[in-house]
């Protein structure tokens, strides 16, 4: 339970986080769903593995779109138990990765939908799909590449959305991000 309530606690400081940094001008939004100007680098640092914990994992793309939609650059780095959630693999489709077959569920679409004022019909099926989305949003995607080695991941095993970087390269992004949040 205790674990539980740090997550909620986590959750809803970046959310105040996110909302509370946009300046006093108004932000509107253009036909990508997305506002401008970049006013902060937002890093999202994914650990955990959807095996390990879902709902970790799950929430990074939603609370990237909203760093994005307020105007920030986003960066997303795959790290630890993570990088196995990108990786293809399957023993029928060893074309898909845990991230492609977990499905975004119908009403967290409806709700992006409302929330971003974004066509339904655009919204991502599964998580494979919505980094693929959020890319095309701006979305830097990168994989630390020594866990890629030490998980015995290939360079074209993982989704092609992502760029593996090495460890101070990671290091840099930290540096430079504004604010970091792990997942």
């Amino acid at each position: 339970m205790k674990h539980l309530i740090v997550k909620i606690f986590n959750f809803l400081f970046l959310v105040l986080l996110i909302s509370s940094s946009v300046g006093a001008e108004e932000n509107s939004f253009g036909d990508n769903g997305i506002s401008s100007p970049k006013t902060q680098t937002f890093l999202f640092h994914v650990k955990t593995s959807l095996d390990e914990d879902d709902a970790q994992i799950c929430v990074v793309p939603n609370v990237a779109w909203a760093a994005l939609s307020k105007g920030h650059e986003v960066i997303l780095m795959f790290d630890g138990s993570a990088v196995t959630s990108v990786k293809k693999k399957g023993f029928w489709d060893s074309t898909k990765t845990d991230m492609d077959r977990a499905k975004l569920p119908e009403r967290e679409r409806k709700a992006l939908s409302q929330q971003f004022d974004y066509p339904l019909e655009q919204i991502p099926h599964n998580y494979g799909e919505y980094l693929g989305f959020l890319k095309e949003l701006g979305v830097k995607l990168y994989i630390n590449r020594t866990m890629m080695l030490l998980y015995k991941i290939e360079p074209e095993e993982i989704d092609s959305n992502l760029d593996p970087i090495d460890l101070i390269e990671m290091i840099e992004l930290m540096e430079h991000a504004d604010v970091y949040a792990a997942y």
